[in-house]
C-alpha cells in the first residue's frame, strides 16, 4: 500500500506543470510570493530610474565610474554591516533593519532631496571650473556634481543585488521544506518575471503618459518621481508587513514550519579573495566557469553603456522619456523571458548537449552586440540609407540596441544561468561547495567591474565623457572577450564530459 502511495504523483496534467501547490500550502506560498514580487518590483523601478537620473545629467560614461569606484566599495561595506547585524539581531529584525533605511531614503529622495537639488548640488560655475582645471578627472567631478543622483544609483544597485539574494532567498531557504522547494521555487521564477511585466508598464505610465495630466507650470519629472518613489515605499511596506504576518501566522504553525526540522550546520566561511584565487587556479573546471561569468559581465556591460548613451542622445535630456524606454526594456525582458523559457528554452536544455546549449549565449551576444557596435561606428555612413526609411542613426541604434539588450538578458536567464549551474554537477563535493563560493567571489566581482574598468580607463586616458569616442576600442575588447568566452565553453565541455564519465565510473 505504501509503495502505491509513494509512486502516485501529487499532481497530474497541466496542474503539475503550471500550479503544483496544495490548497493548504497557499497560506505559506502566497505571502512568500508577495514578498518576492514587492522586492523585484522595486528593483525594476529603481534600476530604470537610476539610469535616467545619471545618464541625463552626467552622461552614460558616469555609469562606469559609479560601478567601479562607488558601487563595489559600498557593496563590500553592506556585506560587512549585514554580517554584524546577523550577529546581534534576530533573523526577523535583520530584515526590518536592512529594508527600512532603503525605503526611507527613496521616499526622502522623491519628496525632499530632488525638490531641493538647487540647494544641495554644487553650483555649475564650481563644476565648470573643476572640469577646466582637471579634464582627466571629469568622471569623478561629475559624481560630485550630481552626488544625490550618485547616491541614489549606489543604493539602487545594492537593493538589486542584496534584497533578493540575501533578504528573500535566505528567508525562503530557511522556511521552505525540501519537498516544497521542488514545487515552490519554479513558480518563484515566474513571479520574478511577472514583477518585471507589472513594474515596466508602471514606469512607462508614470514617466511619459502622466505628462498629459500634469498642470501647466509643473515639472512632469518631479511628479514622476513622486509617483515612482511612492510606489517603492508602498511595496517596501507591504513586503515588511507580509514578512511580519508570516512570523505571526505561518511560522508559528508546525504544519508550515517546524524549527526542529531545520538542520543547523556549522557555518562555513566563504573563502576570501586570496583563497578564492588559489582554489580556482587549482581546478581547470572552476577557472573556466569563472571565465564564463566574467565574460558575460564584461560583454553585456560594454553593450549596455553604449546603448544607454544612444538612448540618452535619442531622448535629448528628457528624463521622463528616458525612463519610459527603460520601462519598455523591463516589460519586454519579462515577457520575452517567460515566453521563451516556457517554449524554446526548456526544450533546448532537454534536447541538445550541454556544449551546444552553453554556446548559444555567447554566440547571440557576440553577433548581436557586434552588429550594434558596427551600427554605432558606421552612423555617418548609415545616415543617408536610414533617411530613406524616415529615421536617423541614433533612433536606429537606440531601438536595435533595446532589442539586443532584451534578448541578451532573456537568454542569460534561460540558458546561461542553468548551463553554468549544470557545469558544477559532475564535480566533487569540495568543488561544488567551496569551489562554487570561490567562483562567486572572483567571477561575480570581476564580471561586474571588468567592463566598467575597461571603459573607465579609456575615458580617463582620452580625457573625455563621450562613450562613443571610445567605442572602437571597446568593440575590440568586446569581440576578444566574447571569442574567449566561446573557447572557454568548448574547453569546459570537454572537462565536464570527462568529470561526468569519471563520476559514472566511480558509481559503477
Amino acid at each position: 500500500m505504501s509503495k502505491s502511495n509513494t509512486s502516485t504523483p501529487e499532481f497530474t496534467g497541466l496542474r503539475a506543470r503550471l500550479w503544483p501547490i496544495h490548497a493548504h500550502e497557499l497560506k505559506k506560498f502566497i505571502p512568500l510570493g508577495i514578498i518576492m514580487f514587492c522586492l523585484l518590483f522595486n528593483y525594476t523601478v529603481l534600476r530604470d530610474t537610476k539610469d535616467s537620473l545619471v545618464v541625463n545629467s552626467a552622461g552614460a560614461g558616469a555609469i562606469t565610474f559609479l560601478k567601479l569606484y562607488c558601487v563595489t566599495p559600498a557593496a563590500i561595506l553592506f556585506v560587512i554591516l549585514y554580517a554584524k547585524l546577523t550577529n546581534i539581531m534576530t533573523r526577523e529584525n535583520v530584515f526590518y533593519a536592512v529594508v527600512t533605511p532603503f525605503v526611507v531614503f527613496f521616499g526622502a529622495f522623491g519628496f525632499l532631496i530632488y525638490p531641493n537639488l538647487h540647494m544641495l548640488h554644487p553650483a555649475q560655475e564650481t563644476i565648470q571650473a573643476l572640469h577646466a582645471a582637471y579634464p582627466a578627472l571629469s568622471g569623478f567631478i561629475d559624481l560630485y556634481a550630481y552626488w544625490a543622483f550618485s547616491l541614489f544609483y549606489v543604493l539602487s544597485e545594492i537593493w538589486g543585488s542584496a534584497m533578493i539574494a540575501l533578504m528573500f532567498w535566505q528567508f525562503a531557504n530557511h522556511v521552505v521544506r525540501m519537498r516544497e522547494s521542488k514545487r515552490f521555487y519554479g513558480l518563484f521564477a515566474v513571479i520574478g518575471n511577472a514583477a518585471l511585466v507589472v513594474s515596466g508598464p508602471t514606469v512607462m505610465y508614470c514617466s511619459e503618459h502622466i505628462k498629459h495630466m500634469v498642470p501647466e507650470g509643473t515639472d512632469p519629472w518631479q511628479v514622476t518621481l513622486y509617483l515612482l518613489m511612492s510606489s517603492v515605499v508602498l511595496m517596501g511596506l507591504i513586503a515588511m508587513y507580509m514578512y511580519r504576518w508570516m512570523h505571526k501566522e505561518v511560522l508559528t504553525d508546525k504544519l508550515y514550519f517546524d524549527p526542529a526540522e531545520v538542520v543547523v550546520k556549522k557555518k562555513k566561511e566563504k573563502p576570501g579573495l586570496a583563497e578564492s584565487f588559489k582554489i580556482i587556479m587549482h581546478s581547470p573546471e572552476l577557472g573556466l566557469i569563472a571565465i564564463l561569468i566574467m565574460a558575460y559581465g564584461v560583454t553585456i556591460n560594454l553593450v549596455e553603456v553604449q546603448w544607454k548613451n544612444q538612448l540618452g542622445l535619442f531622448c535629448a535630456g528628457d528624463k521622463g522619456l528616458f525612463n519610459y524606454y527603460m520601462g519598455i526594456l523591463s516589460t519586454a525582458t519579462g515577457i520575452f523571458t517567460i515566453l521563451f523559457g516556457l517554449t524554446v528554452g526548456s526544450n533546448i536544455l532537454r534536447k541538445v548537449s550541454w556544449a551546444k546549449a552553453a554556446m548559444i549565449t555567447p554566440l547571440v551576444i557576440l553577433l548581436a552586440g557586434g552588429f550594434f557596435f558596427c551600427l554605432i561606428l558606421a552612423e555617418g555612413l548609415m545616415e543617408p540609407l536610414l533617411q530613406m526609411f524616415n529615421t536617423h542613426a541614433i533612433a536606429a541604434a537606440m531601438f536595435i540596441g533595446l532589442g539586443i539588450v532584451v534578448v541578451s538578458k532573456a537568454i542569460k536567464y534561460i540558458l546561461f544561468d542553468p548551463t553554468k549551474e549544470m557545469a558544477y554537477i559532475p564535480l566533487d563535493d569540495e568543488l561544488k561547495t567551496k569551489g562554487k563560493a570561490a567562483v562567486d567571489v572572483i567571477g561575480g566581482r570581476a564580471g561586474k567591474a571588468g567592463g566598467a574598468f575597461v571603459q573607465n580607463m579609456l575615458l580617463i586616458a582620452f580625457a573625455t565623457k563621450d562613450v562613443v569616442s571610445i567605442a572602437p576600442i571597446a568593440f575590440v575588447v568586446f569581440a576578444v572577450v566574447a571569442v574567449a568566452w566561446l573557447y572557454a565553453v568548448r574547453a569546459l565541455s570537454v572537462k565536464v564530459k570527462a568529470a561526468a564519465q569519471k563520476q559514472k565510473l566511480g558509481e559503477v
